[in-house]
């Protein structure tokens, strides 16, 4: 689990603490200076931003990998050790092949957040594509310039998802996976148990601890120093614009849920498949998108919490469409057609059937949506209303200043709800495994 926290922090508060701490004047420079140390080597540009980008996207190819692990038949290894291939042969040979498509799935989310990150590059003053594109949106007039380089970037994601989905295709699937009646062997690690043990706390430590401790540090000293820290109103701001977005977004993913859940087909497909393309979108591309349209075409709306909201409902109706698809899938038909056979209404059934079997799957989709949206920042410090602050832009104008002490209690505040957006994540795979098998 501890492996898997740093998914929860956002990645411009990763990119705010490291450099606050790891900085050329940062704090450990700061501790090392009574020994001689004047400034620590540069943590801007490419060795930056590669450093904080692995270890916050880790989890996201550690995850992947570790449920196909979980899922391998042992007995395959078994059968190769039994044919004299030993432990090296039987991983190459027999389990790395099983798990090319969980290694290619979860490279594939680290390239698209790599791709779509634009907080960590920016601390790191890294020049991606994502921070080119905010510059050239901020300092020009002509923003054809910042579409140019939007429409690269949405070419580049697109090619990398259609790239994995060939490879995967190609990869015969089915094969391999566990009937859960025959558990792998616990294997002792000998002399390898301690090194193991220090290189994954170590993994842990750069990748939670250092930025939670920093960004704690940084709160303490804001509070010693009595300086004003006031959350109120960004924080009512967030829980509203996120609020919003979560209903809406909810909404909208109900009826694609159904038609993939109920109708399975073509079409079907299509329509969810299209409903994940805001998922492979950066973030500051969709938001680029609304701007020019709103800016363009609907200027009443510009900068208003209406096309925020929007905004967030494109990015992320795919969480929605996943957790209620789930939950839809494991509703018999059979309770639908005995509600309709006791004369039932279409709406009726939804009222009294559907929505409360669905339940786990509604909240927990509605939930994730509040809690990522929560967390966004390039569509905020575009789309959001004038003078209208949330716990991100927060933390973004209060480091643009310099004042990181200013920024440590929006970041703390952000990192508990990405702590809880995962926890409400992790309890509803356990729920909907756990009722999976029960219907099995």
């Amino acid at each position: 689990m501890l492996s898997a926290l740093p998914l929860a922090i956002p990645s411009y508060v990763c990119g705010y603490a490291f450099v606050a701490a790891l900085g050329p004047r940062g704090l450990v420079q700061g501790w090392l200076e009574p020994f001689g140390v004047e400034q620590l080597p540069s943590l801007y540009g490419f060795p930056g931003a590669w450093i904080t980008l692995t270890l916050f996207t880790y989890p996201y190819a550690f995850l992947t990998v570790r449920a196909a692990v979980q899922r391998l038949d042992i007995s395959l290894e078994e059968a190769s050790r039994s044919l004299g291939h030993g432990g090296r042969a039987t991983f190459r040979r027999v389990v790395l092949p099983q798990l090319r498509l969980s290694i290619g799935a979860g490279a594939l989310l680290v390239a698209l957040y790599t791709l779509h990150d634009f907080g960590a590059v920016s601390f790191v003053r890294f020049d991606s594509f994502t921070r080119a594109i905010y510059l050239e949106y901020q300092s020009s007039f002509n923003r054809s310039r910042a579409a140019l380089l939007s429409l690269i970037l949405v070419a580049v994601a697109l090619a990398l998802v259609a790239i994995e989905g060939r490879r995967r295709s190609q990869i015969p699937v089915g094969r391999g996976l566990s009937t859960g009646t025959h558990p792998a062997p616990v294997t002792p690690l000998g002399r390898w148990k301690w090194p193991v043990f220090a290189s994954c706390c170590a993994l842990v430590g750069l990748g939670l601890a250092l930025p939670v401790s920093v960004v704690g540090w940084l709160l303490v000293q804001a509070l010693r120093a009595h300086e004003s820290i006031q959350l109120g109103v960004p924080a009512l701001h967030s829980v509203e614009a996120a609020g919003l977005a979560a209903v809406v977004t909810t909404v909208a993913a109900w009826p694609v849920a159904m038609l993939v859940a109920r109708h399975p087909g073509r079409f079907t497909r299509l329509i969810e498949r299209a409903s994940f393309v805001g998922y492979a979108l950066p973030g500051l591309v969709v938001a680029l998108a609304f701007v020019f349209v709103g800016a363009r075409y609907l200027p009443s709306l510009y900068q208003t919490l209406t096309v925020l909201v929007l905004a967030y409902a494109v990015l992320f109706l795919p969480q929605a469409v996943g957790a209620l698809r789930v939950s839809i899938t494991q509703v018999s038909v059979s309770l639908e057609e005995a509600a309709a056979s006791l004369g039932s209404g279409r709406y009726a059934i939804l009222r009294r059937v559907m929505l409360p079997l669905a339940r786990p799957g509604l909240l927990a989709g509605c939930a994730l949506v509040f809690l990522t949206a929560i967390k966004e920042l390039p569509a905020t410090l575009l789309l959001a209303p004038i003078e209208f602050s949330t716990l991100a832009t927060e933390v973004w104008d209060a480091t643009a200043a310099t004042s990181y002490t200013q920024a440590a209690a929006p970041a703390l505040v952000l990192i508990a709800f990405g702590a809880l957006a995962l926890a409400i994540s992790v309890r509803f795979s356990q729920v909907q495994l756990r009722r999976g098998s029960g219907m099995q």
